[in-house]
This record gives C-alpha cells, structure tokens and sequence, in this order.
C-alpha cells in the first residue's frame, strides 16, 4: 500500500512539473507572437 501512494505521489509530482514547463513554453511563444506583431505594425 506504502509502495503504490509513493508511486501516485511521484508520479503527480512529474505530471505537476511537466505542466509547467509546457505553461512556461506557451507564455514565451505568445510573447513572441506579439513582438513580431509590433514590428510589423511599425
């Protein structure tokens, strides 16, 4: 039982941190659409 929690626990915790690397991602690709957006206003 001890065995099976652990592994829910780490196995959330993987999940956890993939999330936000893959949130970090999306905010500078959407950073970068909108600076390229500006240029080609100006």
């Amino acid at each position: 039982m001890k065995r099976n929690a652990l592994l829910a626990i780490l196995l959330g915790a993987t999940v956890m941190l993939n999330a936000c690397a893959t949130v970090k991602g999306f905010g500078r690709d959407v950073q970068s659409v909108g600076e390229a957006g500006s240029e080609a206003i100006d």
